[in-house]
């Protein structure tokens, strides 16, 4: 009998087999956990209590396309990218994790919640454009020197966070492309530190509440932005700021007339209220504007004459009043239509190209019910701007 002989394995072999059971072993071990904070050296101890904080972010991260992660390793936490440190208000000689800019990171999470409130010293939080999910913590009112927060373009949901109301110094909130719903707390457009509130594209629903007698002097927003929501009623008291630069409510369910006081919003220079159901004359009182370069209002129920007041304005660029019933104008707006400024296209104006059909206006004339009837001075009519 011929006996068996072991096979011999060259050096070669030898050295692969051996790279493989090391890669092996190294595959079937767990990942060594990141460093105890206790193990590192940290400029300061504020930056030692959030160090876990961000790293238990970190582990609910389940996309990061651009790699931004790997750098938050470590007790530097002021060169992770997307943070940033300062000096927190209550000791200039400290430093601690004062802004959080992940901007365009497109980072996947399915919460914010036990990171965002679990930073003390946070005072600007911006996620614009990532792919974070759940809902807004009520803990986030515990953070005092929070001022900026913008968690745009995410797909964040539930009613309208109600601890916000509670945070006295917050300046700026922008919940822009997120999936809220439900309606919005009135005291929210009554917050004297509130100077810019975007709330577009969600699915904010009910009426606006109207605070105008109660709040008008307490209101300092500057820009107001509530277009593509499902928001209905009367455009409320509550928007009408004298601070307004920008009242953006395009394509909601606004009804009713357009207030007269909408002539205060002295330093407006953009009004977008287009795609709603508004009725009535165009107040005179826009003609108060002075500032107004932008003024859209096609898409509603509007009829009467456009006012000479309107089209005087010197800095209008673009007045948008097509898809109406609107049934005349003068010689100032005609000089802004053959300037391409106002565009009156779709509505009842005889002899005017590209109106509706004529049985289209008769019927919308015809069947007008008192709901529709709003009291307004004529359009002509001479009115003083400061008695507004």
């Amino acid at each position: 009998m011929t006996k068996k002989q072991c096979p011999i394995l060259t050096t070669t072999q030898i050295l692969i087999l051996a790279a493989a059971a090391a890669a092996a072993a190294a595959i079937s071990r767990p990942l060594a956990p990141p460093p105890a904070s206790d193990d590192l050296v940290f400029a300061d101890q504020r930056l030692a209590i959030v160090y876990p904080v961000i790293q238990r972010f970190k582990a609910l991260i389940t996309s990061d396309p651009f790699n931004v992660t790997a750098s938050w390793i470590g007790s530097d936490i002021c060169n992770y990218k997307g943070f940033y440190c300062e000096s927190p208000p209550d000791n200039g000689s400290a430093l601690a994790l004062a802004s959080i800019d992940f901007n365009g990171f497109r980072l996947s999470a399915p919460t914010l919640d036990e990171f965002l409130d679990q930073l003390p010293d946070i005072a600007l939080f911006h996620a614009n454009s990532n792919d974070f999910s759940g809902t807004i913590s009520p803990d986030i009112a515990n953070l005092p020197y929070l001022y900026e927060l913008d968690i745009s373009n995410n797909r964040l949901s539930g009613p309208f966070p109600p601890a916000i109301l509670a945070m006295d110094g917050l300046s700026f909130l922008d919940l822009r492309f997120n999936a809220f719903s439900g309606s919005v707390p009135p005291e929210l457009f009554t917050r004297a530190s509130l100077d810019a509130l975007f709330l577009n594209n969600n699915h904010f629903t009910a009426a606006l509440p109207d605070c105008s007698g109660a709040s008008a002097g307490d209101n300092h927003i500057i820009y107001l932005t509530l277009a593509n929501n499902k928001f209905s009623g009367d455009i409320p008291g509550a928007a009408l700021s004298r601070n307004l630069s920008e009242l953006l409510l395009l394509n909601n369910m606004f009804s009713g007339c357009l207030p007269h006081d909408i002539g205060k919003l002295e330093s407006a220079v953009v009004i977008d209220a287009g795609n709603n159901r508004l009725t009535g004359h165009l107040p005179y009182s826009l003609g108060c504007l002075r500032r107004l370069e932008i003024l859209n209002l096609a898409g509603n129920l509007l009829y009467g004459r456009v006012p000479e007041r309107v089209c005087r304005l010197e800095n209008l660029a673009n007045l948008s009043l097509s898809d109406n019933y609107l049934t005349g104008f003068g010689q100032a707006c005609w000089r802004l239509i053959k300037n391409g400024v106002l565009d009156l296209t779709g509505n009842c104006v005889p002899g005017l190209p590209l109106q509706r059909p004529v049985d289209e206006c008769v019927e919308f004339f015809t069947d007008f019910p008192l709901r529709r009837r709003c009291w307004n001075i004529p359009a002509h009519a001479s009115f003083p701007c400061w008695f507004l």
